[in-house]
């Protein structure tokens, strides 16, 4: 190989190229080890509850005892809010994308994004203080005519804080994150196969239903997947307007409502003494762990998608 010939196959690489790929390779670096050290002290903090007592664990015979119904708070609330958010949320970015004028769509656009700059404090003071009363009647219906349905066995909260009204306020806090990542995916369907489906007769439904969804179907599940990141990690929120008790019911209506592990240790973490700040940081390292490994495999997906494209 010849001197030009080398010069041109390994070309010199720019000072501040060299600067920049440094600097980012230092700030992966730096998130690695800060994810790492949050891990670190969660196990070592948290190890000493796995052999608590019931005095130090509000009761529960041993750690599993207690985590699990905080697990499954957790988990349901976060479940109902995807249930509501997603169709919603797919349902505006279609507007946004697909269905409404240019104009209307931007306008309709930021305001969906600024939902995601609204503190979640305020979230939970408008959702304790305004929609879980005004759902009431709702939930006293509900009782009267679908107590037949485990759901909404009854009896209906009297102050609407109940599980349903937090599942909504995080579906609302969720829905900017799925519609910004919907949006996207809908806009970079190839506009060939939009026009060969109008092209053919297809109505504009028909089109989004055969020719957008199919290709974005694994970006809605990611951005679903990243939604419920983000619910499962909700605190205050769901602190100010759940009145929790710590149990295990299906119940959606009921006073009697399950708690979730972020709104435990927001609530409790202040009288803790001993191993009882122990449990809450080892309750932290469930989350940690269930949160690490649903944003995990919202990342998995989103990289499959991309390889495919």
């Amino acid at each position: 190989m010849s001197t030009t010939e080398a010069k041109i196959a390994s070309p010199k690489r720019r000072l501040g190229d060299v600067v920049f790929a440094n600097l980012t390779r230092g700030a992966g670096l730096i998130i690695l080890i800060a994810l790492a050290g949050v891990a670190i002290f969660l196990t070592v903090e948290g190890a000493p509850a796995f052999k608590a007592g019931p005095d130090d664990l509000s009761g529960a015979a041993n750690f599993m005892a207690y985590v699990w119904p905080l697990v499954f708070g957790t988990l349901l609330a976060a479940f109902l809010a995807l249930l509501i958010a997603v169709p919603l949320a797919i349902g505006v970015a279609l507007a946004v994308s697909h269905y409404a004028p240019r104009q209307i769509a931007t306008v309709i656009g930021y305001m969906v994004d600024l939902l995601a700059a609204v503190p979640s404090v305020i979230y939970g003071l408008w959702g304790g203080l305004f929609l879980g009363p005004r759902l009431v009647p709702l939930y006293d219906w509900l009782a009267e005519h679908l107590s037949w349905i485990p759901f909404f066995a009854g009896p209906a909260s009297t102050t609407g804080r109940t599980i349903l009204t937090a599942s909504i306020v995080l579906a609302i806090m969720v829905l900017p994150i799925v519609t910004a990542i919907s949006r996207e995916i809908f806009a970079q369907t190839p506009r060939l196969n939009e026009e060969a489906a109008l092209a053919l007769g297809a109505t504009r439904w028909e089109m989004i239903r055969l020719s957008v969804l199919p290709y974005a179907k694994s970006g809605i599940v990611s951005a679903a997947m990243l939604g419920l990141g983000r619910a499962l990690g909700e605190t205050m929120a769901v602190a100010m307007v759940l009145s929790a008790s710590g149990v295990i019911t299906f119940n959606l209506i009921s006073s009697t409502n399950p708690s979730t592990i972020a709104a435990n240790i927001a609530l409790t973490f202040a009288d803790a003494t001993g191993l009882q700040v122990n449990a809450l940081i080892a309750s932290g390292l469930v989350l940690f762990v269930i949160t690490f490994a649903v944003n995990f495999a919202a990342r998995w997906i989103v990289s499959r998608n991309e390889v495919r494209a």
